[in-house]
């Protein structure tokens, strides 16, 4: 008995594994890397990324120095989705031991890897490098009291216009000095990296004779500082001009643990802004929820205390409002089969950001795992499936609904579909510009197996199981000959009403839309989900709140056709999203080709329609809710 328990618990269990390998999940408990002394350390280079045109690049593309083989490091799909290319590279670092000056390279540039440096460095291009899993970065301070500014990487190189001359001139950064920053066992001699920090330096490199990576130059000097005598001296980008590579290394002790070091880098600039930002948007939006939700009770309860209160029929009828209409109330809407088809999907939504966010909270999708929170919510929403087929069919169904494998097949198809095509246009542009950030055939095989080989058998289960059960009923009856709707107000006109209540959802979100927008397009880490958590949690409520409202005064006026209208109302939040994004591409950003513009707008399409499915889904499973609860709490003759 319980062997067959365990045999029952192994397909869970490789699953489980599966999914956390693929993902990169970080397990607390996982040992740091431990170093001795003179212990090689692997340093790698990354992607070359610019937020002017958000199109990654292969290190290697450029003619920087390469190490003797290169060699490519296992990534996860959400790190290849992201573009990121992990080498091997020729800087060679030793723990706790100082390198003065070395030599790298030397790299004789033609006419077209001079034309190609120039074009990275005139796009403010950044590289990108990795030792023991933490990222490179440049330390900088704005002001004298504050503290220290990380930005990513480092920029190839600078553009500089004399004055008086209308020709800009273009250095290279080729000599690099790392900090790395180690935290030291006090009982043994092991040490932990907790640090990796660079200053780049365009320095004209002389020397008397050149014998490879031997060659004395005249240029550096070992006593000195900072080892280099002529920094003033900048290492200009021209075609048949010698550039030489060379670094420094200096470790520094530090106090700060292996288990803290990530926090320096999570540090945000605007973090005061920041948190008083969210804080008052939480208690404005509280505010409103509040006297929404008193509002509504008081005049609900007094509504149905009135209906319930009524002795004869001459009474009844002379009453108008929302109990005239329960008889069309539940009368299946236009184009059915579509609304259960967005109900499901926002359904697949839902469940896959609460798990996300669930997993992001307790720290497994730390950024430490590159790639790992993609990877997540690719996984989730593919599992996420089974319920995404579950109730679109259970809907379907209580529409009279029969033909429940075609509703399936739209539910399993439709929105990733529609994303699928809008992804393949853009990535189809990324390999165009010949960059880094192009999906692989090979990856993309990998995308359509999860959509075909699990997503839709799921969603199809789902949906077996849910066109099984029984059919819900309606509270009250239809009636077989449609009412008619009396002419309405200009405030309950539906494309006015819908508008408005797409205003309080985005409200909710719009401050942490703005960092959120920076970290993804401005490449910085995002690491706050725990303000991200109770701010969606802030979104759900005000979309319950705003659509029961507006549903209530659509009923009050004797306008029973809510149920497409439930979930435009609150999805109508993704029209002011995309128009935010607008807005923010155009005061924020700096991107001046078309091709990033259309990516940019491209993937922000494709958010926008993911939040239209998940908040009108909430919107119309509030009302649904919430008609059915008022139509039973009263006596219909």
């Amino acid at each position: 008995m319980e062997i067959r328990r365990m045999t029952d618990l192994l397909p869970w269990t490789v699953l489980v594994l599966f999914v956390a390998r693929v993902g990169g999940f970080y397990l607390p408990g996982v040992a740091p890397a431990d170093f001795m002394k003179n212990d090689p350390l692997n340093v790698k280079v990354n992607k070359l990324t610019s937020i002017k045109t958000q199109l990654p690049y292969s290190y290697y593309s450029l003619p920087f120095c390469n190490p003797n083989t290169i060699v490519d490091s296992a990534e996860n799909l959400g790190e290849v989705l992201r573009g990121d290319r992990i080498e091997n590279s020729p800087y060679e670092f030793k723990m706790r031991e100082h390198v003065q000056c070395k030599i790298v390279c030397k790299v004789t540039l033609d006419k077209k890897n001079a034309e190609e440096l120039k074009e990275k460095i005139e796009d403010e291009y950044r590289v990108n490098m990795i030792l023991d899993n933490l990222p490179l970065v440049v330390p900088f301070q704005r002001s004298e009291h504050s503290p220290p500014v990380y930005q990513h990487g480092y920029h190839i190189g600078a553009k500089v216009t004399y004055t008086g001359s209308k020709d800009a001139k273009y250095f290279i950064h080729n000599h690099l000095s790392f900090v790395v920053n180690y935290h030291k066992d006090q009982k043994t001699d092991l040490a932990r990296i907790v640090g990796f920090e660079v200053k780049p330096f365009s320095i004209k490199h002389e020397y008397a004779e050149w014998n490879g990576q031997k060659t004395h130059l005249t240029t550096c000097d070992p006593q000195a500082k900072h080892y280099v005598v002529n920094s003033d001296v900048p290492q200009e980008v021209e075609g048949k001009k010698e550039i030489v590579f060379t670094y420094d290394v200096e470790f520094k002790p530090s106090d700060v643990k292996w288990a803290s070091r990530w926090d320096t880098y999570l540090l945000m600039a605007d973090d005061q802004i920041h948190w008083f930002s969210i804080i008052n948007s939480l208690m404005i939006v509280l505010f409103l929820s509040g006297m929404v939700a008193m509002i509504m009770l008081r005049t609900l309860y007094r509504d149905i205390s009135k209906y319930n209160q009524l002795e004869t029929q001459e009474e009844a009828l002379e009453e108008t409002g929302w109990k005239l209409v329960h008889g069309d109330v539940f009368r299946p809407p236009i184009k059915s089969d579509l609304l259960c088809v967005y109900v499901g999907t926002g359904v697949q939504f839902f469940g896959m950001i609460v798990v996300t966010m669930s997993f992001a909270v307790l720290g497994f999708l730390s950024p430490s795992n590159r790639g790992g929170l993609m990877t997540a919510m690719l996984l989730l929403w593919v599992l996420m499936g089974l319920p995404a087929g579950y109730f679109s069919s259970r809907l379907y169904k209580m529409f009279k609904g029969t033909e429940w494998k075609k509703i399936t097949m739209k539910t399993a198809f439709m929105f990733p579909g529609i994303v699928f095509v809008i992804f393949f246009f853009l990535n189809a542009l990324i390999w165009g510009e010949k960059s880094s950030g192009a999906v692989p055939f090979t990856t993309m095989f990998a995308l359509v197996f999860l959509w075909f080989g699990i997503s839709v058998p799921l969603v199809f289960l789902g949906s077996y199981f849910g066109f099984k059960k029984q059919a819900m009923e309606d509270p009250v009856k239809t009636n077989k000959i449609p009412r008619q709707i009396p002419e309405q107000a200009w405030y309950m006109n539906p494309i006015f009403s819908i508008l408005i209540g797409g205003i309080l959802p985005f409200g909710a979100i719009f401050i942490e839309l703005f960092f959120i927008l920076t970290s993804i397009w401005l490449q910085q880490f995002y690491y706050i989900f725990g303000f991200l958590f109770l701010v969606f949690g802030i979104l759900i409520i005000t979309c319950i709140e705003i659509t029961i409202v507006l549903c209530y005064f659509q009923l009050c006026s004797e306008d029973y056709q809510w149920w497409w209208r439930s979930y435009l109302t609150s999805g109508s939040s993704a029209l002011y999203l995309f128009l935010y994004a607008a807005f923010y591409f155009f005061t924020k950003l700096e991107i001046t080709k078309m091709v990033s513009g259309i990516l940019y707008f491209g993937y922000m399409l494709i958010a926008s329609y993911a939040l239209f499915a998940l908040t009108g889904t909430i919107g119309f499973c509030a009302c649904f809710w919430f008609t059915r609860l008022i139509y039973s709490s009263v006596k219909i003759d």
